[in-house]
Parts: C-alpha cells; sequence; structure tokens
C-alpha cells in the first residue's frame, strides 16, 4: 500500500520511492506542489481505505491556496468519469472499497478462497475476482481457526480489501472482518432421470455445473422435479456428484419460481429451531412502564391482503390557541424491539435476514410468524405494545414540536387504502361509515396541511408505477396490474416521512448513535450523461455540485404528454444514486430532506429496529435499548442491511422476471406491442408493458444495416439508412425464444426503425454496434434505484 511521497533532499529533487513503487512510475514534484491528476489517481487506487480530499491533500503535503486547486482537479477527476464518491472517500469507478460483502464462490488450485462482491454495477464491466486470504497463526499454535472468521464455499462474508500492488498477482485480496451469513452447503437444481437409474442435477443458473445423482441418492425425485441436494466430495474424474436432499415440486409450476430466486440469492428461508421456539415462548408485553392509549381510535390503513401491520394512525386539530389552523398527527409503531432483544436468537436470525422479502406467492419475513403477524401486529381490537410520536404541524405543515411514548395502544379498525378512500369519496361502507367524521376526515384534513410544506419541499417526483403480478389459486400468473395510486397511499406515505424524519432529530440532539438513511445526489459524471441526453431534446439540467430533487422535477413537468415522457423518467431515474444505511448523516436526495432513518417497519426491517432500541435507550423509555457492543457495530450493520436489501430486491425481480417468462413460454411465434427500455451495442432490452418484463433483441437481427450506437441519445442507427430505434419507442416484436428458468425472452424486431432527430449520428461517447450471431437472452438493461 503507497504511503505519502518523501520530502526530497534539498537541491536534488527526487521522484517518489514509497511502498517498492518503481521511481521511474512517477514524475519528480516537490512535497506541497501540485501532483498531476495520474499521480492522484495512482495514489486513490492504491489507498482505499484513506482517499479522502483530506487525505489525499495530506499525502501530498497540499496546504493553504492548494487546497483550492486540489478540489478543482478532484472535480474534474470526477466529472471526466475517473472517479467516484462513496461517502467522503474518493475511488475508482469499477473498484471495490476499502471494506465489501463478498460471496465465496469457489476454491482454486493453490487452496484458496475466491469470492466475488456482492453487489456489483453492470456498467462496470465483470466483478473483479478476490483471493480471500485465511489466517493460518490459529493452525501454527496448534488451534484451529475460530468460527468467526473460517469462511467456506457459499458464505457471504464482511472483509477488508487489498488492491494488488504493482499489477502483480490477483487483482484484490482480502482479509475476512466477519462472517454475515452461512449457507448449508445444499444447492437447487433440475432432476432429470437418466435411463437405468439415477440421473443428472441441471444448474438453475447459468454459470452453474451439472452434477451426476448416483441411484441410490435419488431420494424421491422424478423426472423435472426441481430439489435441493448435497454435492459430495469431489474425484478426480468425471463431472461431481450429488444427493438429493429434499424434493421440492415440480418446476413447471410456478410455485417453484420464487424459491429457485429464495436459494439463488441466499436469502434464508427457515427459521433455525431455536428461533422458533424463543418465539413461540414470547408472552405478550405487560402495560407496566407504558402510558394506556387504548382509548385513542388509532386504525391501520394497509394492502387488503396484508398479514402484519406495523403502523397505526390518528389526527386531530390542535386546540392551543397558539397555533391556530394546526394539527396534531398520532403515529403508534409496533414494538419490536420489546420482544427482540440485542443478541438473542431472534435477534441474530433478523440481522441475517436484514429485512423481510416479498414474492407473489410468499413472503419470507424477517421475524416468525408469532412475532410478526401475532404478538407485534397491530391487530383490530387487542391490546398491542407500541412505540408512538405525537407530531404538531402549523396550518402552513411546518412542524412545531414533536415527542415519543412507549404505549399501550388497541387498533380501533383495520382498513384496507381502497376502502378508507371509498369512505371519503363518498362511499363508505358498514366498517368505514361509522369512522368516517371521527376518524377519516381529520386524517385527510391533517394531510392536506402536510401536503402544504411537502410542496415546498419538492422532493423527487419520478412517475415510474409498480407492477403487480396476480396469481390464480393454482399458483399461475393470472395478469398483471397496476395499482391505482390513491391519496390514502400518500397520506400514511407522507406520516411515515414525518415519523422518520423525527426519529432521526430526536436521536440527533441526544447525540445517539443511529443508522440513517441516506441516497446522496447523484455524481457529476452521471449528472453530465443525462445532461448530454436530455440536451438532444432540448432539455436542460443545471450544472453544478449543489443540483436539487426539484431541478429534476422541472425536467419531468417538461416531459409530461409528450412522447418522449417514459424515456426522460428512466433517465432522470437511472442518473440516481442508490439509497443504503449508513451512521454517517448525508441527507436523502429524493426526499429533500436533512435528516432521515427508517423508523417506521420494525416488523420487515431491521434498519428500524435499531432506531426504535436507539430511542427507548436514549430517552429512558424502560428495557430493550440499544446496547454499547451495537453502537461500535453500527458500521458494519449498515453494510449488512444494505446488502440484504438489495439482494432482497433482486430476488423478487428476479422472481417476475422469471414467472413472466414461465406463462409467456407457450406463446412462441406471437407479437407483443413493447417499449424500448434499454440500448447497448449488443442489441436493444424491449419491456412489455402489460407483463412487466424485459426481453432483448440482438443487434444482429435488426437487419442488413450496420448500426452505430450513440450513448448520448441512447440510440442504434443505421449506418446507411439513418433509420434506427431509441430508448423509450414503442414497438412490435414478435416473441423467438423463451429461457423460463432464467427468466430471459428473446424477441425479433418487426417494427420499422424510425428516422433519428438530427445529431444522432454524431459519434461523440458513442461506438459502433457490432454484428455476430445472436445473443444468448437473459442480460439486463441498467436500473436504477431510489
Amino acid at each position: 500500500m503507497a504511503h505519502p511521497p518523501r520530502k526530497p533532499r534539498a537541491g536534488k529533487p527526487s521522484p517518489d520511492k514509497s511502498d517498492g513503487a518503481a521511481a521511474d512510475a512517477r514524475p519528480a514534484f516537490r512535497r506541497g506542489d501540485m501532483p498531476d491528476k495520474e499521480t492522484i489517481l495512482r495514489f486513490i487506487s492504491e489507498n482505499p481505505d484513506r482517499a479522502s480530499k483530506r487525505d489525499v491533500a495530506k499525502a501530498f503535503g497540499i496546504k493553504g491556496d492548494t487546497r483550492a486547486e486540489l478540489k478543482d482537479v478532484l472535480r474534474q477527476l470526477e466529472e471526466e468519469g475517473l472517479i467516484e464518491r462513496d461517502k467522503k472517500m474518493l475511488r475508482r469507478p469499477g473498484t471495490l472499497p476499502a471494506v465489501a460483502v463478498l460471496e465465496i464462490t469457489l476454491r482454486n488450485s493453490d487452496g484458496d478462497l475466491v469470492a466475488r462482491p456482492a453487489e456489483w454495477l453492470e456498467d462496470h464491466g465483470a466483478a473483479p475476482v478476490v483471493v480471500v486470504r485465511q489466517s493460518n497463526a490459529g493452525r501454527d499454535r496448534g488451534k484451529s481457526r475460530t468460527p468467526s472468521t473460517a469462511a467456506s464455499i457459499g458464505d457471504r462474508v464482511l472483509a477488508r480489501i487489498f488492491p494488488a500492488q504493482h499489477g502483480k498477482g490477483p487483482s484484490y485480496t482480502a482479509r475476512i472482518m466477519k462472517i454475515l451469513d452461512r449457507r448449508d452447503g445444499l444447492i437447487l437444481g433440475v432432476f432429470r432421470s437418466t435411463p437405468g437409474g439415477g440421473g443428472r442435477l441441471m444448474p438453475i443458473e447459468r454459470r452453474g455445473e451439472e452434477l451426476v445423482v448416483d441411484r441410490d441418492f435419488t431420494g424421491d425425485a422424478k423426472d423435472g422435479d426441481l430439489v435441493e441436494a448435497e454435492p459430495a466430495r469431489l474425484g478426480r474424474m468425471g463431472l461431481p456428484r450429488a444427493k438429493v436432499h429434499a424434493v421440492l415440486g415440480s418446476v413447471e409450476g410456478e410455485k417453484a419460481i420464487s424459491m429457485i430466486a429464495i436459494h439463488a440469492h441466499g436469502i434464508p428461508h427457515v427459521f433455525p429451531a431455536e428461533v422458533i421456539e424463543a418465539a413461540e415462548n414470547a408472552r405478550p408485553a405487560p402495560l407496566q412502564g407504558r402510558e394506556d392509549w387504548r382509548h385513542i381510535p388509532l386504525i391501520t390503513i394497509d394492502p387488503h391482503d396484508a398479514k402484519d401491520h406495523d403502523d397505526a394512525v390518528f389526527a386531530e386539530d390542535d386546540s392551543s390557541p397558539d397555533n391556530p389552523g394546526g394539527v396534531i398527527v398520532t403515529v403508534a409503531i409496533a414494538d419490536v424491539s420489546w420482544y427482540v432483544r440485542p443478541g438473542s436468537n431472534l435477534d441474530r436470525e433478523a440481522l441475517k435476514r436484514g429485512n423481510s422479502a416479498y414474492f407473489p406467492d410468499r413472503v419470507v419475513p424477517m421475524l416468525p410468524e408469532r412475532i410478526s403477524n401475532d404478538l407485534c401486529s397491530l391487530r383490530e381490537g387487542e391490546d398491542r405494545p407500541a412505540l408512538a410520536l405525537r407530531m404538531v404541524f402549523s396550518a402552513e405543515g411546518r412542524k412545531v414540536g414533536h415527542r415519543f411514548h412507549r404505549v399501550m395502544m388497541k387498533s380501533a379498525a383495520k382498513l384496507s387504502y381502497q376502502q378508507a378512500q371509498a369512505a371519503i369519496d363518498g362511499n363508505p361502507d358498514d366498517k368505514s361509515g361509522p369512522l368516517l367524521e371521527p376518524v377519516l376526515k381529520p386524517l385527510w384534513k391533517a394531510y392536506a396541511v402536510l401536503k402544504r410544506e411537502r410542496d415546498r419541499r419538492q422532493p423527487l417526483d419520478l412517475d415510474m408505477p409498480e407492477r403487480k403480478i396476480l396469481l390464480t389459486p393454482e399458483g399461475k400468473v393470472d395478469k398483471v396490474i397496476m395499482p391505482e395510486r390513491l391519496d390514502a397511499h400518500r397520506l400514511i406515505e407522507e406520516f411515515m416521512i414525518q415519523s422518520n424524519v423525527a426519529a432521526a432529530e430526536t436521536l440527533e440532539k441526544r447525540k445517539q448513535p443511529l443508522i440513517y438513511r441516506v441516497h446522496d445526489q447523484p455524481s457529476l459524471a452521471k449528472q453530465e450523461v443525462l445532461r448530454e441526453f436530455l440536451g438532444t431534446l432540448g432539455l436542460s439540467l443545471a450544472r453544478g455540485a449543489s443540483v436539487r430533487a426539484n431541478s429534476f422535477n422541472g425536467i419531468l413537468s417538461k416531459a409530461v404528454d409528450q412522447p418522449y415522457q417514459d424515456m426522460v423518467n428512466e433517465m432522470v431515474l437511472r442518473s440516481q444514486s442508490q439509497a443504503i444505511y449508513s451512521p454517517e448523516n448525508l441527507g436523502h436526495f429524493g426526499l429533500n430532506l436533512m435528516k432521515y432513518a427508517h423508523f417506521t417497519s420494525p416488523i420487515r426491517r431491521y434498519a428500524d429496529l435499531i432506531v426504535h432500541r436507539a430511542l427507548v435507550g436514549s430517552l429512558g423509555l424502560g428495557e430493550g435499548g440499544i446496547t454499547p457492543s451495537e453502537e461500535a457495530a453500527l458500521e458494519n450493520i449498515a453494510a449488512e442491511i444494505s446488502v440484504t436489501e438489495r439482494r432482497a430486491m433482486a430476488a423478487e425481480r428476479d422472481t417476475v422476471d422469471r414467472l413472466v417468462a414461465h406463462h409467456l413460454a407457450g406463446r412462441i411465434g406471437e407479437a407483443f406491442d413493447g417499449r424500448i427500455s434499454g440500448v447497448t451495442k449488443s442489441g436493444l432490452f424491449v419491456s412489455l408493458p402489460q407483463f412487466g418484463a424485459d426481453g432483448f433483441i440482438p443487434v444482429s437481427t435488426l437487419g442488413l444495416d450496420y448500426y452505430h450506437y450513440d450513448e448520448a441519445h441512447q440510440a442504434l442507427t443505421g449506418a446507411k439508412t439513418g433509420l434506427g430505434y431509441r430508448l423509450g419507442d414503442g414497438v412490435e416484436v414478435k416473441l423467438v425464444e423463451v429461457v423460463p428458468l432464467a427468466g430471459s425472452m428473446r424477441f425479433e424486431m418487426l417494427s420499422e426503425g424510425q428516422k433519428m432527430p438530427t445529431g444522432t449520428r454524431s459519434f461523440h461517447k458513442s461506438g459502433r454496434a457490432k454484428r455476430g450471431g445472436p445473443k444468448k437472452p437473459g442480460t439486463r438493461p441498467p436500473r436504477g434505484r431510489r
């Protein structure tokens, strides 16, 4: 690892020779002078754990006015896409940070474990290989390695990353800090029987390998069954072997699809016996030590099929003469911290899962049903412990004050979003009718007050409707719908946002460490890509590092009802950074908030449970508060749950893709209306709006023309005809290939290309689309997440 340049001797400047680097590899300069860009980039690459702006200045002895020059150079490097920011640290795009979550995939010929990063952006190219060094210190003393650092294939680990020095050896080596998730050693595959007994285990992942199943180890598996199998010890010759452990059902059934994603992404889905036992032994929380709020008519408003209820709400006018027209909003959140104590079996399993994962046919919960659907769920008419919050707002929607309480409550009613909205719209039913005047109308009045401040705040307002797959009772795809977005949804969302802000403010005021939900502003490099794209449509985005959410809202509003509306929404989404959890407050760009922490869903998110414990401990509200060891581990916990959140999102998305592919497998040759959702040198990605899934069209099948890829315009343009295809174009396609287990489809283009606008054949930052054989379906266009 490189060290700061040494100060040369007087009268004889010499190049830096730190850490054995080649002397002629760097230009000569005096300490305190501004190094060139190449030297700065080398330092950032070789020092991923100490490469903030302050670190760079310190390493090269930069002081005084030269610091402003350094700031300009770093800004230029960021705009050029040569570096990017990771919190306060600088790093090269496509490189690993100093600490990362890895998935161990195999063991190399030297016996070392080999891993890949658990999270890797597709536009950074192939994920780097990391060789995991496991200490031999314990064995040298005649002892085995401790369980905390002795990893094996399939494990997910948190590791410190060390880049290769001077281009020798693997790209990275790593030292394990903590094992996050141990795999049980079972793999998933499709059993195919062979003549004479026995069979083969076919992989469900494209990079998987085929295994032999001997006739004595097939269990009850039949041809076409999806099975869990235990890999056998590898021999020197032939295919590796496996033993069937459990049969999960026919792979032709849609209900097997989500199980494939659960296995493929390593989501723990079976609770250990000791966790189930702890949940079953839990008893209802006592009233002692809590305020009795059972008389307050708090109600839950959730999806009609919700089984667990995290939050309940109530609102009323503020009677204080000092706050005319003001309102009081009360939010009660399930008190999970009472039941799930730090370091317990329930706690360890919850952290391992990080969050609940939701699939069309099942939920993989973070907590056992005894906790999530019973003791903690705010059921109608039943006493339940809660951590409650009263917030006072002025008539303009500005918060006047708030206070947290630990209470015992009783939900007055369980309503669905549609039920509550219908009552407000003049169509109450037997259940919502009696609640209309005393409960529902005050809630909507309070929402109208809070909306005034929201409109002034102007959070990012992307129009990206979510799709929901509905299944038949047999588990087959029935239809894909886009649920209507109601004011009832917006009301609950705004109340929850304000509660999350209040939690962060209270903990900061108490100087209590916590985990924030942070969303950094788009990098300058991504802003520049978006700016260039918008320029092709006659739209502009202000320059500078101080861009705000409302800058994007102005663009989105100009695109409304224009042919390119979907295209602009998609590109603005792709330009955004990814929201993560962090003990360091970076603010939430998308919501345009300075302080934000997840507090409102502790049944399904571990981050919220941490915030609950922090509030209980810092406010002296009784048992179940945060512990010093938890506070010390917040950085690691934030990294872990950021990964588990993305893991669940990827598994959910893969399940939808596989379900749709399975559903359309019998419709080869049919034509569909679609929209171009991604453009690459290799071809086009086309989404089918009616199904919510993507397919691929290889550029080699587009026609006889030679196509150029124009990144700025997100287009493929024919060199001879000038006709082409752009992101967002509506097209007609024919389905020609489906791979259900991979969740991939390949299309053939039926629509003629359109004449490209002037400038799309100016190939700045563009490339030639390569010709060749049809590309196998399955690769995805990049997708952003707010």
